[in-house]
């Protein structure tokens, strides 16, 4: 065999061992990542069950959020049009999300889009629910733009029961099993809303809508109803 023939072959064969290494080092990453044990978890963040969505309320009232029941997605423009009666206002702004979107807005000027400056009232549907602190958790994409989150003065957002989980980890976890796929694409922005705006910088003094909205609604749907 002449030395540049062994030449090619052996930098063939390196070739391949680099890729097969790359594989090899992505296959225990993907491993290391299924096993991975969570840390300490408080007892509220182990709830299961119904028992989730009743300290989602308790931890989400003490954040000074405010939470309204639902029997089905059917009830919820009537609710809504009752809080934009609230703000003095007729306009709503909402997430272009496929829920949201087959819903009856009558005696509302509504319209479906990004937020804005000028925006009274927003609407959106939420990805999960942490029971653990009460946070809305937000991720961004076409049905939920993240001006939503902080550009109302009033947010109110949709969530189902059955999308509130315990804890954190499993909230990171139901994003790495929703990407899927061979090549998992995670969302570009992870928003965790715990209550309305707030600060207390200046003088001590807390201050509700100093970097967001100054009202979080929350309309809660029993999962048990369609």
């Amino acid at each position: 065999m002449s030395k540049a023939r062994t030449e090619i072959f052996a930098r063939l064969k390196s070739v391949l061992d680099l890729k097969q290494d790359r594989i090899v080092r992505t296959q225990n990453a993907e491993q290391r990542i299924r096993a991975a044990t969570p840390n300490l978890i408080p007892a509220r963040g182990r709830a299961e069950g119904l028992t989730r969505a009743i300290i989602f309320e308790e931890e989400a009232k003490f954040a000074q959020a405010e939470v309204r029941k639902l029997v089905n997605l059917k009830a919820v423009p009537d609710i809504v049009r009752d809080i934009c009666q609230e703000a003095q206002t007729t306009a709503l702004k909402i997430a272009p999300h496929p829920e949201l979107q087959v819903l009856e807005w009558q005696g509302l000027n509504v319209e479906f889009g990004p937020g804005a400056g000028s925006d009274l009232v927003g609407l959106s549907r939420a990805y999960a629910g942490v029971a653990e602190t009460g946070t809305l958790v937000m991720v961004s994409g076409p049905a939920s733009p993240s001006t939503l989150n902080f550009l109302p003065d009033v947010h109110i957002v949709v969530i189902h029961t059955e999308d509130i989980v315990a804890n954190y980890e499993q909230v990171w976890s139901r994003l790495r099993q929703d990407a899927g796929g061979d090549t998992p694409v995670m969302p570009r922005t992870v928003n965790w809303i715990t209550g309305p705006s707030r600060t207390a910088d200046i003088e001590q003094t807390l201050l509700l809508g100093a970097h967001g909205p100054r009202k979080l609604i929350i309309l809660l749907i029993d999962a048990k109803n369609p």
